[in-house]
């Protein structure tokens, strides 16, 4: 081979290289899935209104339907860590026998990505003691951390305490 035919072979390999590198290139960023679509904050905050609802039902399963399987809660009435699906529901077989009805007083929401968010703020509970019927409100701070898992937001994380100032 001369000299200049190992010059041309060179670089008609070379140009090979960069051709076949720009187009795998191409086709894995355009193969690739895009990332999901945020939501909006309104999406998120109606996150909140769902889970409230599912207190309405006074079924604590279906409360914990809500909480990932590896959910964490940090509940406002209990000092126990809930760390599993049983931890849930028997925290909210609990909190539901004062009929909780909750509304948001101040929020802050954060999304993160397509599949994360952040509900942090204030909110308050009327709660009605089942001997009595007497009704108390008592407001507390919470913090939701929603992911979604195949296709489904659900609660990771949920820290949730009485405010300090009454």
């Amino acid at each position: 081979m001369t000299r200049k035919n190992r010059i041309r072979a060179a670089i008609v390999t070379a140009t090979a290289l960069v051709t076949v590198g720009t187009v795998t290139a191409g086709v894995s960023m355009a193969g690739g899935e895009s990332a999901p679509k945020k939501p909006s904050k309104k999406e998120i905050a109606a996150l909140f209104d769902g889970w409230n609802k599912s207190l309405q039902t006074g079924d604590p399963k279906k409360v914990a339907d809500r909480y990932a399987k590896d959910a964490v809660l940090l509940p406002t009435v209990s000092n126990k860590v809930r760390t599993d699906r049983a931890g849930i529901v028997d925290y909210f077989h609990h909190f539901l026998e004062n009929k909780p009805k909750g509304k948001k007083v101040q929020t802050i929401i954060n999304v993160l990505d397509g599949n994360s968010a952040i509900d942090a703020g204030v909110y308050q509970f009327t709660l009605t003691d089942p001997k009595t019927g007497d009704k108390r409100v008592v407001k507390a701070r919470y913090t939701y951390e929603y992911e979604k898992r195949n296709g489904v937001w659900k609660i990771v994380n949920h820290h949730s305490s009485a405010m300090p100032e009454g």
